[in-house]
This record gives C-alpha cells, structure tokens and sequence, in this order.
C-alpha cells in the first residue's frame, strides 16, 4: 500500500470507472474508495463485478457496479444514469476498458484491429460523451488510461498504437472543449505494471520480463499502486489547474524507445 496519501483527499466524491475490475483499473478504484470516493464500476463480467464491489465493500470503501460494454453506448447512458440518480454529479471519470493481443499486421484480422479499437478509442469517447451531463461542474476529472503506444511504433502491436494514439488526442481536444466548463481531461500512460494482464500478455516467459526489466532504466517493473497514485493526484483538487496532460509513469522506459517489446515478443 502507497503511503503518498492517506487523508481522505477525496472525500464525498463520485467516481465512476470503466475497466475497474481487474489490473490496474481495480488498483485505481480500490485506491479512490480509500480515498473517500463512492465507486461505480462498469464492466462486462457480472462475476468480476461482484468480486470487485465485494472487495472495496469489505476494505471500508462505497461501492456499485452495473454489467455493460463500452461498445454499447446506451448500456453505458444507463449505468451513468443510475450512478448520477444513487449518488449526484460525477466528480472523477477513469476509462481504463482496454483490449489487447500480440500480433503481427499480416497476422491480424480487420475484425481482431478494429475490436481492440472499438473498446479503447470509441469505448473511451462513449464514456465521455455519456457522462458529459453528469460530470460536476466545475472540478470534474477525467482519466483516460493511455500507453506509450500512442507515440512510438510498437511491433505486433498496431491496433493498440492506433486506437491509444487517438485517446491520447480525444483527450486533449476534450480539455480545450470542456475546459470552459470546469471539466479537466488527462491520460495516465503506465509502463511494464507487474501482476497485470498486459505483462502477462506481453511477456509471458521468464526472458521476456528479464528484457522488459532491462528496458527500464529505473531498473524494476512498476508498481499498481504506482499508477494509482497518479489518478488520486490528478483526481483530487490538487491538480484543479492540470488539463490536457499525457503523465507518462514508466520508469523512464519510453526514453530508450520500443525496441525491448518487438524483441520480447519476436522470442515467443
């Protein structure tokens, strides 16, 4: 457990997230209960759902959660409906929904790419349209899980590097739109996250992750809590001046480019 914060800094705030179920979308959620926020998690599995609520519940934290698909605009109008109606305006939006899989361009369907995009790039603007009329006005905050994908060409993973490429840009056309009103827009860009679906993805064997480690000049994975520490700050009012940020959290892996991850996955 981070000890970066521990004064209810969010207290009687409302965040609802999509992709909270799992990873680091749950970290984040786990960490805004903690923090005093009322949690509504939005996800495709029931049973994850439960889990998920089940736990925060049992940590101390509120919280809900309401089955539906990001690619679903009007299962996603709902869940925020009911959130607005259970517990008001939303302060803090986090769209960490995400798909991925290794695969080369000539190995890779026009159904399998346009999947990953549909739940990161249109799944991430569904939940901010949908959720316009019910963010706070002013000081609502706006997450978007992003990934270093979106600035460096990566191999095996061109779905993932079009469809975060677009999130990173939505939201910075989000920050310049809904800045007028109060609502602040920004993306967390995580590095290798150890105990997640994408490093297990990514570097299933024991020499793929010896290279990921290798890549980041800190030296080690990072960490859940890591990532979730940045969506706290840029959730709470001390970031009330921060819009249309890209916060990359890698351990300075970007700096040396993407080549560890092409090597990795060429060796599976």
């Amino acid at each position: 457990m981070s000890t970066v914060f521990r004064d209810n800094i969010l207290k009687d705030k409302t965040a609802f997230l999509t992709g909270g179920t799992s990873g680091i979308g749950l970290r984040i959620a786990e960490r805004l209960a903690g923090q005093g926020a009322r949690v509504a998690l939005f996800g495709r599995s029931q049973e994850k759902l439960d889990a998920a609520v089940a736990g925060i519940r049992q940590a101390g934290g509120t919280a809900s959660g309401v089955a539906g698909d990001v690619r679903n605009y009007a299962a996603l109008e709902e869940a925020l409906g009911k959130t607005f109606g259970e517990w008001g305006p939303i302060d803090i939006l986090v769209c960490a929904a995400a798909g991925n899989f290794p695969a080369p361009v000539t190995g890779m369907s026009a159904n399998g790419f346009k999947a990953v995009v549909d739940i990161d790039l249109l799944g991430t603007f569904n939940t901010c349209r949908a959720a316009y009329e019910h963010l706070r006005k002013p000081g609502a905050s706006i997450i978007s899980i992003s990934a270093n994908h979106a600035h460096q060409p990566y191999a095996f993973q061109a779905h993932v590097c079009a469809a975060k490429a677009g999130v990173d840009l939505l939201t910075k056309t989000l920050a310049l739109e809904w800045g007028r009103d109060g609502i602040r827009a920004n993306c967390i860009t995580p590095g290798p996250i150890d105990e997640t679906e994408g490093m297990r993805r990514l570097a299933p064997t024991e020499e793929a992750r010896a290279l990921a480690v290798r890549s980041v000049p800190l030296g080690r994975l990072g960490r859940k809590d890591e990532i979730a520490d940045l969506a706290i700050f840029l959730s709470s009012d001390a970031a009330s001046y921060i819009t249309g940020g890209i916060y990359v959290c890698d351990g300075g892996q970007s700096l040396a480019g993407p080549r560890n991850l092409s090597v990795a996955l060429e060796g599976r």
